[in-house]
């Protein structure tokens, strides 16, 4: 049967959401004027976490330290972040949408998937999405897009269209005019490295990557995610809707060795493996941890654990494995061999305040750049074993 999708995605929520708090007590809309969310607006070292339309138009971005931004828009006005009140925004958000269908998906905090397929009844979806969209408006008092298509990856791309408060269609038929003259990084999952090589080989939009046939886009990216990123620039996305799973109160890994081994280099490179793939859950699921915890397992079995906690909390995969590291020589003695080495985080938070003292490290920026490039390389890996499956 036709299937159609919902994406529903808050429009600059954390923005949005600060502005609506501060309208029921009364005060001007930071919607309308240049304005920015941050975690202390009395530190000019604090770090944007969200930024107005006006904002926006002067060139202000998120991550971006306060006080750079002041000397864009000295009149800029700040208001710190609420995690709390964001989440109650969210829950209400949420429960409206799953009124409409049961199978709703939360990608994140300010956007859902929902399967509309058995719950129209004969409406237009479009009527039902712009009802959606405007009750959330009414009730909860901020804006959200609606992407409307006959799978996933159209409705999220939908809802990337023209914004704020509107609703689009990307329906399978709609693809070549609406999503083949958009340029190869609009497609979803598409990252920095993959529209390189696709760049250079003169493969500009979602159009020029839809014409090239598997075999010959296999030898820039690969066969496996070169069937992939065929499929999706054809529009062709059979993935589920999946209800949402509980929040997790901590991430970890391990490795497990199939023999024991007393190498220093070995575990150090054990532990860094296992930082990468627990910090890169905790950016996918828009976390940051205060504590990091090792574990080693020797080979009569004896477990010893150890933990720490940063001065603040981090996504960043060096931070996390640098603790990792200072941790290592209080459970092992460096000489006895391993049978298994692990890494964990807890204290989780959404809280995405960050003083400037970090950034002030040179290598920090490097560090947040070296993230990016290996979370998008998950995502093309995950999209390619996704694809295989299916087969």
């Amino acid at each position: 049967m036709h299937r159609i999708i919902f994406h529903i995605d808050v429009n600059s929520a954390f923005l949005s959401w600060s502005a609506v708090k501060l309208v029921q007590a009364g005060e001007p809309d930071i919607r309308l004027v240049p304005s920015v969310v941050s975690g202390d607006p009395s530190d000019r070292r604090s770090i944007i976490t969200a930024a107005s339309m006006p904002a926006k138009k002067l060139g202000i971005k998120t991550a971006q330290p306060v006080s750079m931004a002041l000397r864009t828009c000295p009149s800029l006005v700040i208001v710190p972040g609420d995690w709390a009140w964001y989440k109650e925004c969210s829950r209400g958000f949420i429960a409206i949408c799953r009124e409409y269908s049961p199978v709703l998906e939360q990608f994140s905090i300010d956007e859902c998937f929902l399967d509309m397929s058995f719950r129209l009844y004969g409406k237009d979806p479009v009527e039902v999405a712009t009802v959606l969209k405007d009750r959330i408006k009414a009730e909860l008092g901020f804006t959200v897009n609606v992407g409307v298509g006959s799978n996933k990856l159209l409705a999220k791309m939908a809802s990337d269209f023209e914004k704020p408060d509107k609703v689009h269609t990307l329906w399978l038929d709609e693809v070549p005019q609406k999503m083949w003259p958009l340029g190869v990084r609009d497609l979803l999952w598409v990252g920095k490295k993959t529209e390189a090589r696709l760049l250079a080989n003169g493969i500009r939009t979602i159009g020029d990557l839809s014409r090239l046939g598997p075999n010959s886009l296999a030898q820039l990216v690969g066969k496996k995610f070169a069937e992939q990123l065929h499929e999706n620039a054809n529009g062709h996305d059979d993935s589920p809707v999946r209800t949402e799973y509980p929040e997790a109160k901590s991430i970890s890994a391990e490795r497990t060795f199939s023999q024991d081994i007393s190498e220093a280099r070995d575990i150090d490179r054990a532990l860094f493996k296992v930082a990468c793939i627990v910090a890169h859950r905790l950016r996918r699921h828009r976390f940051r941890a205060s504590t990091v915890s090792i574990f080693v397992k020797y080979k009569d079995f004896s477990v010893v654990q150890k933990q720490c906690r940063l001065e603040q909390p981090t996504d960043v995969t060096a931070l996390i494995l640098n603790a990792a590291r200072r941790l290592l020589p209080q459970a092992w003695d460096g000489v006895t061999p391993l049978r298994q080495v692990g890494l964990g985080v807890s204290g989780l938070t959404h809280d995405f305040y960050e003083q400037m003292s970090l950034f002030e490290d040179p290598k920090m920026e490097y560090y947040r750049d070296w993230d990016r490039q290996y979370d998008e390389q998950r995502a093309e890996d995950a999209r390619a074993r996704a694809y295989e499956r299916k087969k």
